[in-house]
């Protein structure tokens, strides 16, 4: 099935070429692990698919290349109290079917980001509740203080209300049931790139939206015309098609190719890290596992089984061995350290017999099998970590049956709740520890708190003090509450830490690339020559 979109709109954008400024077309040829999950902005809320469709959507705060906070479909703000924001929109914008961007747009975009569907729905509705003004001004009327709005609006996407409601998805498509909506495959946007078509799990295209407001604006001078996107799953592949020229960026190389890059003529390596913690999460809800030998018992709500699990977790090896020294092991749990400290960051020491005499002490002295589940192409060398983890439980007691699947099946799965032990890492632009307290460590209440706490535990210690980090406005008294509660959180030892990934990427010798800590990739800073 291809999505293309319509010839006039195709000629339009070739013929503005050289009114853009552009003498000719420059095409960025992208490859990378995994394919975007879905076109639908709020459905899911995955790195990939984000950074595909911001470049077809806008939210009305941007980031810069250096991820600062920027102006984007809202040219200003202000706080008018406590509770209420204000908000001027950019006037002259259109989506990409031609209807006018108006304050109508976004009231109902960030009602649709906060539908139960949606995986932004935490973010949606901490930043309030919008209300049209005029057909250029809107405002946010929060629950209570909101230290962070600016943040939440990074996340949210605006779509047309009339294109929505005439294609029949004016709700998120539910995507961990299979259901497919017409945003499953097509976009409509203000952004700088088009969707021109979309082949699922083969090749993403996007076209230049010539008309969009940022290339009127020095701040964004890349050249490129048109974006082909292709997952390529396989690490050697995917490296030899940068080689030999059939692809100018991948975004996620081989922590054990890296050397062999940066000495390979007419390639190079641009250094970077991301903002990305990798951990497991444990079942600590049910009353017996599902994937377990042991009956009628869950040993993950014991405390000491969960630290027996960590401490037989030899992270030195990982480290070395696995990643080739491109991670950043740590006892932390927040993608950024930003908001963390010392004793939040130290980890629990690798400790076999520590973890054996823990294990026998809970009341399993000859350990006991168990499931893990993780992806094979979502982060950084993630089956192969997966795989020793394994043996490392297996060594200790806890013997591990590994089952890994591609990000297309893993996270609906992990969304049904279908799992023992899971693999997850959470990152993104911010370096505000709310955005992992709220939707990760948080307990479930369906309201877009712990939608990503797959270990469904509770824990009401933490969750009073993140109520009071969501609304606490001085800035000392936040960060002193944003680590009591991650101390909490680890001392529980709700989740395994493992590292922060470090990713550089690989580019053809001709193209410039700004490495962005969110690992997202932002062709209207990208020059090909």
């Amino acid at each position: 099935m291809r999505n293309l979109l319509p010839r006039a709109l195709v000629v339009a954008c070739a013929a503005t070429l050289l009114a853009a400024g552009l003498a000719e077309a420059k095409t960025l040829r992208w490859a990378g692990r995994g394919d975007p999950q879905t076109m639908d902005p709020y459905s899911q809320n995955e790195n990939l698919t984000n950074n595909i469709n911001q470049l077809i959507y806008e939210t009305l705060v941007m980031r810069d290349k250096d991820l600062k906070l920027m102006p984007g479909l809202a040219t200003s703000w202000e706080q008018v109290n406590p509770t209420t924001w204000r908000f001027k929109l950019r006037s002259g914008v259109k989506f990409h079917d031609g209807t006018p961007f108006t304050a109508d747009d976004v009231v109902f975009s960030i009602n649709r980001a906060a539908h139960d569907n949606s995986q932004i729905k935490a973010y949606s509705r901490a930043a309030g509740k919008p209300r049209k003004i005029d057909d250029l001004t809107v405002e946010f009327v929060t629950d209570g203080p909101n230290p962070i709005e600016l943040e939440h609006l990074v996340t949210l996407m605006i779509m047309s209300k009339s294109w929505a409601e005439k294609n029949k998805a004016v709700n998120p498509l539910d995507y961990k049931n299979k259901e497919e909506l017409f945003t499953s495959r097509n976009a409509n946007g203000t952004g700088p790139f088009m969707l021109k078509t979309r082949q699922p799990d083969v090749r993403t295209v996007l076209v230049r939206n010539n008309d969009w407001w940022g290339w009127k604006d020095k701040r964004f001078d890349g050249n490129v015309t048109e974006i082909v996107y292709t997952p390529i799953a396989n690490d050697a592949t995917r490296l030899a098609a940068l080689v030999s020229g059939d692809v100018d960026l991948i975004n996620d190389p081989a922590p054990q190719d890296v050397p062999k890059l940066g000495q390979t003529p007419g390639v190079k390596v641009i250094d970077g890290f991301e903002q990305r913690m990798v951990f497991l999460g444990m079942d600590q809800q049910r009353d017996e596992l599902l994937y377990s030998s042991v009956k009628g018992k869950n040993p993950f709500k014991d405390k000491r089984v969960r630290q027996a699990l960590y401490q037989a977790i030899d992270i030195d090896a990982i480290h070395k061995s696995t990643m080739r020294g491109m991670s950043k092991p740590s006892g932390g749990i927040t993608p950024s350290p930003a908001q963390a400290n010392a004793q939040i960051e130290k980890r629990l020491p690798f400790d076999p017999n520590a973890a054996k005499k823990l294990l026998a002490e809970a009341g399993y002295p000859n350990g006991f099998e168990v499931t893990l589940d993780c992806p094979n192409n979502r982060y950084v060398n993630d089956e192969k970590i997966c795989q020793a983890i394994a043996a490392m439980w297996s060594k200790v007691g806890v013997n591990t049956k590994l089952v890994t699947l591609p990000r297309a099946q893993y996270f609906p799965k992990l969304e049904k709740l279908d799992t023992s032990v899971y693999m997850l890492g959470w990152g993104g632009a911010s370096t505000d520890a709310i955005f992992t307290l709220q939707p990760v460590l948080s307990t479930n209440n369906g309201k877009g708190d712990g939608d990503f706490n797959y270990g469904r535990y509770t824990n009401p210690k933490f969750d009073a003090i993140v109520a009071e980090v969501k609304v606490e406005m001085n800035a000392e008294k936040r960060l002193a509450l944003i680590r009591r509660a991650l101390e909490i959180h680890n001392a529980e030892i709700h989740h395994i830490p493992l590292h922060r990934q470090v990713i550089p990427w690989a580019s053809r010798a001709n193209v410039e690339v700004p490495h962005r800590a969110d690992n997202q990739v932002w062709p209207v800073w990208i020059k090909i020559k």
